[in-house]
């Protein structure tokens, strides 16, 4: 995996990231969509942390990123187990 400045990534940067961090990790998992990461954000799962030099795109920590997924995860495990 290359390095990357995880402070301030885009919506698609962060999900790019998590998706091969979690390939490395696992036999390559569902993939976070840059969609996903802004309907997080717009649900108060995810805060957007500055904007990117395009000047429109909001930027994320990853490890938040990471968070909010495995949040969701667990909110999904919770109604399937119900």
């Amino acid at each position: 995996m290359d390095p990357v400045d995880t402070d301030h990534l885009t919506a698609a940067q962060a999900a790019a990231h998590a998706d091969r961090a979690r390939q490395a990790l696992s036999a390559g998992a569902a993939r976070v969509k840059p969609a996903t990461i802004r309907q997080w954000a717009s649900r108060g799962h995810l805060t957007a942390t500055g904007i990117a030099a395009d000047g429109r795109s909001r930027t994320y920590r990853l490890a938040d990123v990471a968070r909010a997924e495995l949040a969701t995860r667990a909110r999904a495990l919770q109604h399937v187990s119900t």
